[in-house]
């Protein structure tokens, strides 16, 4: 036979498939309204292991696993297809709606936005690339800085998640679990870490430098490059060329940013130190309140899956079901409960998009608990 004859055999196939998944989903449907009118939920799991059991024992050796993958991933449809008949609408999606039509339609200009640190450091950068006008608050901690929005002080809170070298960064995300907030839109901004010293300090005269361990990490073989200097982590980088600044000792030295040379009186002995050129810090900006922009199209989420086999392939495969790209899953451990983690999901698709719609309608049957925190665009 030839090509074209193999592929005639499999359009055939596929056609009689189609025909039959239609009408597997319609009873998916039936099933669906029974489960409702006998106060039933939509997961099954013994139902869904029993069945899967029974299709792999009847299926060839040889195709065993493919079964189970193929059956895996109708089940997951079903149960969506359910879930979309049963809760058309959630807490969530309504939330999300009044949002989408309370939110005004520009971002404000200016605002009082909270940061952590001092004056130069990166995320008072961010917020200059956020606003066009804002009021900055500085905070001594990350916990501050939630805090702030949470008792009304600032509007907003401009907080770095992760950096495109070093990665996550993992106090913030720690507190986002403790704290009330909501995200409402994320910035990228290159970060060029410098050398700065006191002016006319040469290289053989530094003894100490100080940074962010951040940005320490970032600038990994600079600093192997220098074994007899000690070198000490700090709250955050403006922080280190406050202190190189107002140390009476010149062999105080920070890695910081330019816009810290200028703000500090300090000068610049060695520049783009960094490990990579491509180097550029994420920041969430939040509020108390949930406001939805034009334009969101990305959201972020945490949740805490059933702690059993199979709890996080559901989740991902509902992703993938819906269309829905994935482009962020962190772990965090969760203290109070061994050797269990909440996840953080970011994906793309709009806050218009029935997909994005259903899957919030979803989130409660495939999680143990959830949080929305926020659908926005993101400024690069």
């Amino acid at each position: 036979m030839e090509l074209k004859d193999y592929r005639g055999q499999l359009d055939e196939i596929d056609s009689r498939m189609l025909e039959l998944f239609a009408r597997r989903m319609d009873i998916v449907g039936e099933i669906a309204l029974w489960k409702r009118d006998n106060h039933m939920p939509v997961l099954d799991l013994r139902r869904e292991k029993e069945k899967l059991k029974t299709l792999e024992e009847k299926s060839p050796e040889d195709m065993k696993e493919y079964t189970v993958s193929l059956f895996s991933t109708i089940m997951e449809l079903s149960r969506s297809r359910q879930n979309r008949i049963l809760h058309p609408e959630s807490p969530e999606t309504v939330a999300i709606e009044k949002a989408l039509k309370e939110t005004p339609q520009l971002f404000p200009e200016t605002a009082t936005v909270a940061c952590q640190g001092v004056e130069g450091a990166y995320s008072g950068i961010a917020c200059e690339k956020l606003f066009v006008r804002p009021s900055v608050f500085y905070f001594s901690t990350f916990d501050a800085v939630f805090s702030a929005i949470e008792k009304g002080l600032c509007r907003y809170g401009v907080i770095p998640v992760e950096n495109s070298t070093a990665g996550t960064v993992n106090a913030v995300y720690d507190l986002m679990r403790r704290h009330d907030f909501r995200i409402v839109r994320s910035v990228r901004v290159k970060v060029d870490h410098n050398l700065l010293v006191k002016p006319g300090t040469k290289l053989e005269d530094i003894r100490e430098i100080y940074s962010h361990a951040q940005a320490i990490a970032q600038c990994s073989a600079f600093l192997q490059t220098l074994p007899n200097v000690k070198v000490i982590p700090c709250e955050n980088t403006a922080v280190a060329a406050k202190k190189a600044a107002e140390s009476d000792d010149p062999g105080i030295a920070a890695l910081s940013s330019r816009t810290c040379s200028r703000l500090y009186g300090l000068e610049i002995l060695k520049s783009d130190v960094q490990d990579s050129g491509n180097n550029y810090t994420r920041f969430f900006c939040i509020s108390k309140n949930l406001e939805i922009y034009p334009g969101a199209n990305r959201t972020s989420l945490m949740m805490v899956l059933p702690h059993e086999p199979g709890s996080l392939y559901r989740m991902l495969s509902r992703f993938n079901a819906l269309g829905i790209n994935l482009t962020k899953l962190e772990s965090r451990p969760m203290p109070e409960r061994s050797f269990e983690f909440m996840f953080y999901f970011d994906f793309d698709t709009s806050v218009y998009s029935p997909r994005f719609i259903q899957l919030m309608g979803e989130l409660g049957e495939l999680t143990e608990e959830y949080e929305y925190l926020g659908s926005y665009s993101e400024v690069i």
